[in-house]
């Protein structure tokens, strides 16, 4: 067993993949050629994508050692197809995909993808700063992320993240809409499997993480799925429950473990935490305004056709909350910044201020929480009020 995991945790496992799916390193460019930065030195420049040519790694005194590396794409449907799907784990895919979900679709199984994604999210964030397993060597892996080149491995939680969603909608909906479960099941293996394999053509991961990301969702899914009834009238059992939703995760966060150097995985974790924070706060405002109408123990629901006015109106919908979601998000980013800057003496221009604890954790909570109850509250508000319910 010992043998078997050392060989799922080998870089150069990672590295076989990218080859067979046509990613290659560069070749070692010639002294006489020019520095990293000109597009017309590599020795394949039909091949050699165009924005191949990374920077460092790190942010300012952030990682320890700098990520410079040049590659080859001899594939690119692979390269574009994987691509896409790593998009599918990144956070404009669920700032994009969670209230459209909300808006359009169904606000109680919105309710319980936000629920999961946030606790897996936390799960597997956290598991990484105490487990400090580094990422896939590079040589022989070439790594496409540069952003996240500084966070440590295991458990992949875009691997995680992604079995959550794809499960938990599958779960939700299939005692509610009449669909045929076989089709909804491949659709959550095809999906939660593409962002996997991303995360190894990336070279952002070993198999063993991405199994481990895997695993660790699917046992969450398991333990917590008879209870997930009991958990959506949680929220209305109490009027502490609001301010138990904002303090613990901002307790969480703040108290979140120490890593050897910066990385963006603490602000990241906020980033979720507060999001949910202020999504689960707007579930709860949402029965006082009758913006939601709770879901009844009726028959199940056939999933309505999709015809040109229903899309126009989903789309109306999106567009006018996705607009509002943005702007409140820029507002408080920019305001909690301000204060916060002046709270603490900093220089406005200073970005790395950003990074020290005291800041980062308040300015982040603040502006997602706001994000959060915007789109589950305001935008429901604006909706209606514009006739789009």
């Amino acid at each position: 067993m010992a043998e078997l995991l050392r060989s799922l945790q080998d870089s150069h496992l990672v590295a076989r993949f990218q080859r067979h799916c046509g990613l290659y390193p560069a070749p070692p460019e010639a002294p006489q050629e020019p520095a990293a930065g000109s597009g017309d030195r590599a020795p394949h420049p039909d091949s050699r994508h165009p924005q191949a040519v990374n920077g460092k790694g790190g942010r300012s005194g952030a990682s320890p050692q700098p990520l410079t590396q040049k590659y080859i794409v001899k594939n690119y449907f692979y390269y574009y197809l994987f691509k896409f799907s790593a998009a599918l784990g990144e956070e404009i895919f669920y700032i994009t995909f969670l209230p459209f979900t909300y808006w359009n679709i169904d606000p109680y199984v919105t309710r319980r993808l936000i629920m999961t994604w946030v606790v897996i999210m936390y799960i597997g964030q956290i598991l990484k700063d105490i487990l400090k397993w580094p990422r896939p060597s590079t040589p022989p892996v070439v790594k496409l992320e540069k952003r996240l080149a500084d966070e440590y491995g295991m458990p992949s939680t875009h691997a995680m993240a992604a079995t959550a969603i794809s499960f938990t909608f599958l779960f939700s909906t299939m005692n509610r809409y009449k669909y045929p479960f076989a089709s909804g099941l491949m659709l959550a293996i095809f999906f939660s499997t593409m962002v996997s394999l991303s995360r190894l053509y990336n070279g952002m991961h070993t198999v063993l993480d991405v199994i481990g990301g895997i695993l660790i969702s699917g046992l969450f899914i398991a333990v917590t799925y008879p209870a997930w009834d009991l958990i959506d009238h949680l929220e209305s059992a109490s009027l502490l429950f609001p301010i138990c939703i904002f303090i613990v995760p901002f307790f969480l966060c703040y108290n979140y473990p120490v890593s050897d150097y910066y990385t963006p995985t603490r602000g990241d974790t906020t980033t979720i935490l507060a999001a949910g924070a202020g999504g689960i706060i707007g579930f709860w405002i949402n029965p006082f305004f009758k913006l939601v109408s709770e879901p009844t123990e009726s028959a199940i629901q056939s999933i309505p056709p999709l015809t040109t006015k229903i899309l126009v109106l989903g789309i109306t919908k999106f567009m006018v909350g996705i607009v509002v979601v943005f702007l409140v998000r820029q507002l408080m980013r920019n305001l909690s910044l301000q204060v916060l800057y002046s709270w603490f003496k900093v220089v406005t221009k200073n970005k790395e201020a950003r990074q020290r604890l005291e800041i980062e954790v308040p300015y982040k909570f603040v502006t997602y929480s706001s994000v959060g109850i915007c789109a589950t509250v305001f935008v429901p508000m604006l909706h209606q009020f514009l006739g789009l319910l």
